[in-house]
């Protein structure tokens, strides 16, 4: 099965969250999508549908596939540390969403474009995998090339008001940005309880 490429709103309102990003319709229609609108009722969820929900919250927001998404699991069980909160290092210094939290994209898929294309250079030398795990100390840049620093420009604009996290230096005038340290977890600010995805893949 390829990647996600339905309606993003839809399932949002399944989660109950912006997975995608702020959402008007979100905010208008904050229920479940279905034919039974607001009224529609719900089972009530067992444990294991609670904890799956989570992982495919958190898989739909960076936007893997399942293969790709228990890889980097497995990745974080190996390190040392708290298992869920290096999980979610992982995910948030991957090549792509450094990208669109630096504000060069206005969403993690045009991030994800961006890299794919070969727009973008880690320390001075171009990297095409959104996947990439950047490290603290890590510069990240446009290429300094026409077509390049075109659609970063655009986005740039896109995301004007858009915050820089603080483990991030962004210079948006040279179209680049630094990872200054790894991100805790309060900083990444999830919308899951990934104890819970730790307890569904330890099953």
């Amino acid at each position: 099965m390829g990647r996600y490429t339905g309606p993003k709103t839809k399932v949002a309102r399944r989660y109950g969250v912006p997975l995608f990003g702020p959402s008007k319709s979100l905010e208008r229609k904050n229920y479940p999508p279905g034919m039974h609108g607001p009224k529609g009722s719900r089972r009530k969820q067992s444990d294991y549908a609670v904890a799956l929900g989570e992982k495919q919250k958190l898989r739909y927001q960076y936007g893997l596939l399942e293969k790709q998404f228990r890889r980097t699991f497995q990745t974080a069980l190996r390190r040392r540390g708290v298992t869920g909160e290096t999980l979610l290092q992982l995910l948030e210094t991957r090549l792509d969403n450094v990208v669109f939290r630096l504000g060069l994209a206005n969403t993690r898929s045009g991030a994800r474009q961006l890299v794919s294309h070969g727009h973008v250079q880690v320390n001075g030398r171009g990297v095409n995998i959104a996947s990439y795990t950047c490290k603290a100390g890590d510069t990240i840049m446009i290429k300094d090339k026409p077509k390049s620093r075109q659609l970063a420009l655009r986005n740039l604009e896109l995301t004007q008001i858009a915050p820089v996290p603080d483990w991030l230096i962004a210079d948006r005038d040279a179209m680049s940005g630094k990872v200054s340290r790894i991100p805790v977890r309060d900083e990444m600010q999830p919308m899951v309880n990934e104890q819970l995805i730790v307890e569904l893949y330890s099953r």
